[in-house]
């Protein structure tokens, strides 16, 4: 079990230093920032590589959603449900406090919103509450149906890391300007805690959100697709 932890630990690390530390420090740098397209691909990449490194010794979460829908979708013991939580959450926490020193040694440098995520003021599009429920609703549930199905003994394996990254960095593609993408509540806390705005207040929706499109997404797979499996 220690070594499941471990892994999710470092996993969970790298998608927070890696997906954050590019939004952070590279999206808006002058005249070569990554910009959205290049943040989403560096999200993807955490996932896709760490899958690769470790997915064998834990399964390859990072995160608690996924752990969730993993658990409802019957892949996954509901009694490591709490252990991974708990170190995929201190794994984003580690990863946002390294990254701030980073970015703290900046000349000039403001945290801002430090790539947290946000509704209303604090959405990069401005969007509302509502939008921001409901889109992370539907990627997440999207999300948990793409790692289901990639997973599925029907589907060749070792190319199941390739599609979960794909989906993560379309999954940014479209919310981005929403919510700043979230569909992991372990990646929204870590980073909450170190932003200069209100995002700890709004921190609950990208629990709730995620959470739930999660267990939508596992129910939609065992309800219409698990029998492609039998």
């Amino acid at each position: 079990m220690i070594r499941k932890l471990t892994a999710e630990f470092v996993g969970t690390f790298w998608l927070v230093f890696g997906g954050c530390g590019s939004a952070v420090l590279a999206a808006g740098f002058p005249e070569l920032g990554i910009g959205f397209a290049g943040v989403a691909l560096a999200f993807g990449l955490t996932v896709l590589t760490m899958a690769y490194a470790v997915g064998g010794i834990s399964g390859g979460h990072f995160n608690p959603a996924v752990s969730l829908g993993l658990a409802i979708g019957g892949r996954f013991s509901w009694g490591e449900l709490a252990p991974y939580w708990a170190a995929q959450v201190l794994g984003s926490f580690t990863a946002a406090g390294v990254l701030f020193v980073i970015a703290s040694g900046m000349p000039g440098f403001e945290a801002g919103g430090f790539a947290s995520n946000g509704y209303g003021e604090l959405s990069p599009g401005g969007y509302s509450m509502q939008s921001a429920l409901v889109i992370e609703v539907v990627l997440t549930a999207g999300f948990l149906i793409v790692i289901l199905g990639a997973t599925s003994s029907k589907v060749p394996a070792g190319f199941a890391p390739i599609a979960i990254g794909l989906a993560l960095t379309l999954i940014h593609l479209i919310s981005i300007p929403v919510t700043n993408t979230s569909v992991n509540p372990a990646r929204s806390t870590g980073v909450a805690f170190y932003a200069e705005t209100a995002a700890v207040g709004q921190l609950w929706l990208f629990w709730v959100a995620p959470l739930a499109g999660a267990a939508l997404g596992a129910l939609i797979w065992k309800v219409l697709l698990a029998g492609s499996e039998d």
